[in-house]
C-alpha cells in the first residue's frame, strides 16, 4: 500500500515522503497514531502544491535574510563603557548587551546568534560573528571605548 508520511519516521523517512508499506502496518500502526494517509492522487497533487508553497516560503525567507545580512555585514558600533585604574572594564561586554545594542540600532537578533569567543573585558576593536539561518553569517565591529569622566563646573 502506499501512503504518505504525516510526521517523521525513524523507520520510514520524514513528513512528506512517499512510501510502500504492508496493508497491515498501514491500517494497525500508521493510519491509528495518524503517521500517514492513503496516497490517492489528489493527495499526491495536495502535497506537491504544498511542497511548492513551502519551496517559494522558504525562497522569500532566504531573499529576507540575505538582505538582513547584506545590511548588517561589516557594521561598527561603539560602546562607551567604564574603566578601572588598571584600563580594564568594570564588567564584560557578552551576548546579552550586544543583542541589547543591535535591538537599540533596529536589528532584531536572538542571543543564541551571536557567536564571540570571550566575554570582552578591555578597550579596543573587537570583531563579532552573527549567524542568520540558511547558514548566512555576517561580521560586524564592537569599538569599546572609555566613558570620559563628566567635568565639574568650576566651583566660585
Amino acid at each position: 500500500m502506499r501512503v504518505i508520511l504525516l510526521q517523521d519516521t525513524e523507520e520510514l523517512g520524514k513528513k512528506g515522503d512517499v512510501k510502500n508499506v504492508a496493508d497491515g502496518y498501514a491500517r494497525n500502526f500508521l493510519f491509528p497514531q495518524k503517521l500517514a494517509k492513503i496516497a490517492t492522487k489528489e493527495a499526491i497533487a495536495e502535497l506537491e502544491k504544498q511542497k511548492e508553497l513551502e519551496a517559494q516560503k522558504a525562497e522569500e525567507e532566504l531573499k529576507k535574510m540575505q538582505e538582513l545580512v547584506s545590511q548588517i555585514d561589516g557594521m561598527e558600533f561603539e560602546i562607551i563603557e567604564k574603566v578601572d585604574e588598571s584600563g580594564g572594564l568594570y564588567g564584560s561586554i557578552n551576548e546579552v548587551k550586544i543583542v541589547k545594542i543591535l535591538k537599540d540600532k533596529g536589528f532584531n537578533i536572538k542571543k543564541k546568534q551571536i557567536k564571540i569567543p570571550q566575554p570582552i573585558k578591555d578597550l579596543g576593536e573587537f570583531p563579532v560573528t552573527i549567524l542568520f539561518d540558511h547558514g548566512l553569517e555576517a561580521e560586524i565591529k564592537l569599538v569599546v571605548m572609555e566613558e570620559k569622566p563628566k567635568e565639574e563646573p568650576p566651583q566660585p
